[in-house]
């Protein structure tokens, strides 16, 4: 059964963020942050997080690297053949990977099990549709076994048609990205600078590593986020179950820290550390159990993140944070401003 989200907004395109805030004169953590705790938004900026946290407040940091999933190729099929761009998505256990194949900014629908995409120095070999309901993403085999050293060679950061020109990788890295892996920058950390970590470290706010690889975002409306590998450490649990206990906030930066610090609770509600494949889908029937907040951009209407943010925070914070976002307007995207997100 498809869930929709309660919130509900317009999203004009003049609020799409097209370039780094950087090319716009401002420093990462310069960005606009607005902040909604319960039925207060304060307007303010992202380098003055630290008058919105608490001594003792944790703050949960991804440390997935962005890789450059993007691949320009031929699609080879019985029909001929047709420029094709390859998201290279997630890498399965087994060495292959799951695949999109994009033209014009679009996906490419209709691929056949054994259609081949000639690559810079390689061959991608369509395998099987990952999902059973969709031929979107593919199973397939990658044109050498270190694909993270090929695609610093010859990939480029994947971007969409709301950006309006290619911007280097370093552009779409985070300063805890640690272990290269993620389709998509887990752009939430995006604005912390390193000068700013230091000053919340000084000011008691503590942080611990968690690891989640982003696959391809989905544009697709209502369509939930896939399976991703994550990784939560021994010490990161032990730090959370502290905290909690204490009374200090699990703050998560970025939806992907919540997927992955929620899909490590317990059934008596502690967190132990956990690996492999979550497949966690919070809303409505799932509400967060340890987050207390989270650090967050600024996402499309109708997208599953939507769902994520509702089960933190509820339904009416969250359509108040948008409406008075949009209202400032506030930028969206991987390059826009930030929301800081508190029960």
């Amino acid at each position: 059964m498809t869930v929709h989200p309660q919130t509900r907004f317009v999203l004009p395109d003049s609020l799409n963020a097209t370039e780094p805030p950087e090319a716009r004169g401002l420093a990462r953590d310069q960005v606009k942050l607005l902040v909604a705790e319960g039925s207060t938004i304060t307007h303010t900026r992202f380098d003055r997080i630290g008058d919105h946290l608490r001594p003792g407040d944790l703050l949960l940091v991804n440390t997935s690297g962005t890789l450059a999933a993007a691949v320009d190729g031929t699609w080879i099929t019985g029909a001929g053949v047709a420029p094709v761009v390859v998201h290279f998505s997630t890498a399965l256990d087994d060495g292959n990977w799951v695949v999109e194949l994009r033209n014009g900014g679009a996906p490419m629908f209709g691929g056949t099990s054994g259609d081949q995409v000639e690559l810079p120095r390689g061959i991608l070999t369509l395998l099987a549709p990952y999902q059973s309901d969709s031929n979107r993403l593919w199973r397939a085999k990658p044109p050498v076994t270190d694909m993270v050293g090929y695609l610093q060679r010859h990939g480029r950061a994947i971007t969409y048609s709301y950006v309006n020109k290619r911007w280097p990788i370093a552009s779409y890295q985070t300063v805890f990205a640690r272990d290269p892996g993620s389709a998509e920058m887990p752009s939430a950390a995006r604005p912390f600078s390193f000068e700013l970590v230091s000053r919340l470290a000084a000011q008691g706010v503590l942080i611990a590593p968690i690891t989640l690889h982003c696959g391809v975002s989905s544009l697709e409306s209502h369509e939930p986020p896939l399976p991703e590998r994550y990784d939560v450490p021994e010490h990161t649990a032990r730090l959370v179950n502290w905290v909690k206990g204490n009374g200090g906030r699990i703050v998560a930066v970025g939806t992907t820290a919540v997927r992955a610090i929620e899909s490590a609770v317990a059934a008596d509600g502690s967190v132990v550390a956990a690996r492999g494949w979550t497949d966690l889908v919070l809303g409505p029937g799932h509400p967060a159990a340890v987050v207390d907040g989270l650090i967050t951009g600024m996402h499309a209407p109708e997208a599953s993140h939507l769902l994520l943010l509702e089960a933190v925070a509820g339904g009416g914070t969250v359509q108040q944070a948008y409406d008075a976002a949009l209202h400032e307007r506030y930028l969206w995207h991987e390059f826009g401003d930030s929301c800081l997100i508190l029960r």
